[in-house]
């Protein structure tokens, strides 16, 4: 995947930090295996993204191979790596980026009040010498610094002064002043920036960045707002997964950017087509669903039921939307496929979505599309990306379902008589249960012994009809990990198979209490 050149422009250019596998992996539930962390960096370079935060080195080996791999094959961004200001963090993170065409360690310390007396524990002057200090580490070893100043905005501005300055003589070249809890509204957001900028001597000397967290729900307003105030980098994550209630969400950063350019005059180097194909694959690596009147990318973003706004849409595109479907990557109208569609018309309609599958992967999508075909009357779009994402998502899971028969209805007990692929070893196990679901999710659970608890059981319609695909999440907890799967199928206790074990696969590639070789043996 390339980027497409585009046209210089005479905007002040705002750089895009992704920090989706960092911030939003932090999610519970997020998190990600190695060969999706590898997936989701190769699409944001692709899709012109300018800083990649590929992850916290210190926080653990996986997630320090994980950055070091990144950093080897992405040849256009930025990657950077973050580190508490701790000296072997700083060391840390800086080995981890070393092989990047163009490192970056972006290390971080509280400044506000709350943070420095319950958490820090620190006076004002002692943080100030610890900037100084771990800021001069990390420009030893690489040119690019990021500093940020965690809780900046309920830091009081005098303090939050001494410490931009403290930190660009010490060699910052980007400051970051996050919003940390998303506390801050617009006109405060952007006032900090400017009062920042007037006030501190070696402003000039620095970019400076934005990073806003949504428990207001005013993440992507105050990252405007910031940008207003002088910032020339916005930190976002794809679908605005993150800590709590979320950070700004790229998409929506970047198209208020394009569609308001006449009262916002900034541009970015984001291919905008692309946005769409970027939330799909996030959503499918952390198995975390996007809500239907997401804006941007969400299924109903252009999907229009009212007949005024129909009627109006008929006469003109424009009465009711903003921007073109095309524009973000998602397809104008909806093909219906069924039965009777050959390959060559299946992998027209996937390169059409977005998706490049290979010849393995693209007969197994077509096989299980002329499966459901056959048990549904039309397969939409969302079908598709159901059973295409759910087929890339378990491509390398250690437990696999092979067959389910369940018994259920009044008289009970309810049976469930199961099937796994358990590394390659077919085991079979029966199993009863309060309900269908107990009992499928109890076979499972005689094949693979765990100690996971269920936390969240979700199921909704992927499309219309008393035939549509049953999408289940499932999320399972287990010694402090949480982690979310997700299943898609026309017979709801077989999607409801399928999200368990993808959830458990992911507990198991984590290194959880789960033994799959014990039930095999």
């Amino acid at each position: 995947m390339t980027v497409s050149s585009k046209p210089a422009s005479s905007k002040d250019r705002v750089l895009i930090f992704d920090t989706t596998l960092r911030d939003g992996e932090q999610c519970p539930g997020a998190t990600m295996t190695f060969e999706e962390k590898l997936e989701i960096a190769d699409f944001l370079d692709a899709m012109g993204v300018d800083i990649i935060e590929a992850g916290f080195p210190i926080a653990s080996d996986g997630d320090f191979e994980a950055v070091s791999e990144i950093a080897r094959r992405i040849k256009r961004a930025t990657v950077a790596g973050l580190a508490r200001a701790i000296s072997a963090d700083i060391a840390r993170a800086g080995e981890a980026v070393r092989h990047a065409v163009k490192p970056r360690i972006h290390t971080f310390v509280s400044t506000s009040p709350i943070h420095l007396q319950h958490q820090m524990r620190k006076t004002e002057e002692e943080v100030l010498e610890i900037i100084t200090r771990t800021v001069a580490q990390a420009r030893n070893l690489v040119e690019d610094v990021e500093w940020s100043a965690m809780d900046a905005t309920r830091t009081p501005i005098d303090y939050l002064c001494r410490t931009v300055e403290t930190a660009i003589k010490a060699g910052a070249t980007t400051i970051n002043l996050p919003d940390t809890v998303g506390y801050a509204t617009p006109d405060e957001y952007r006032a900090m920036f400017q009062q920042i900028r007037e006030r501190v001597p070696n402003a000039d000397k620095a970019i400076f960045s934005v990073h806003c967290h949504n428990d207001l729900g005013l993440a992507v307003a105050n990252s405007l707002a910031g940008i207003e105030g002088g910032a020339r980098q916005v930190e976002c994550t794809i679908n605005g997964i993150g800590e709590r209630a979320g950070n700004a969400a790229l998409e929506e950063v970047v198209m208020a950017l394009r569609v308001r350019g006449d009262v916002l005059p900034y541009d970015t180097g984001i291919e905008a087509a692309l946005l769409t194909r970027a939330s799909k694959a996030v959503s499918t690596a952390c198995s975390f669903p996007v809500q239907y009147n997401k804006a941007i990318v969400g299924r109903n973003a252009f999907a229009h039921e009212s007949g005024i706004h129909q009627d109006g849409m008929l006469k003109h595109q424009q009465t009711y939307e903003i921007m073109t479907p095309e524009s973000v990557g998602v397809t104008k109208t909806s093909l219906v496929m069924g039965k009777h569609s050959g390959r060559a018309a299946f992998r027209s309609k996937l390169k059409e979505m977005g998706y490049d599958l290979g010849d393995n992967q693209l007969e197994d999508a077509f096989t299980r599309f002329k499966a459901l075909a056959d048990r549904k009357k039309h397969v939409y779009d969302e079908d598709i990306e159901a059973l295409v994402d759910e087929n890339i998502a378990s491509a390398h899971d250690r437990v696999k379902l092979v067959s389910l028969t369940v018994i259920a209805g009044t008289r009970g007990p309810q049976r469930a008589m199961m099937k796994l692929d358990v590394e390659g070893r077919v085991v079979c196990e029966e199993a009863e249960g309060n309900g269908p679901i107990d009992a499928v999710f109890n076979a499972i659970k005689a094949i693979v012994p765990h100690e996971a608890r269920l936390e969240l059981y979700d199921v909704h319609a992927v499309t219309e009809g008393t035939d549509a695909q049953a999408e289940v999440s499932v999320r399972l907890s287990d010694g402090g990990s949480s982690v979310t799967g997700r299943g898609a199928d026309p017979d709801t206790l077989v999607s409801s198979a399928k999200a368990y074990l993808v959830a458990l696969n992911k507990l198991i590639a984590r290194g959880a209490r789960v033994h799959p070789q014990a039930a095999a043996e």
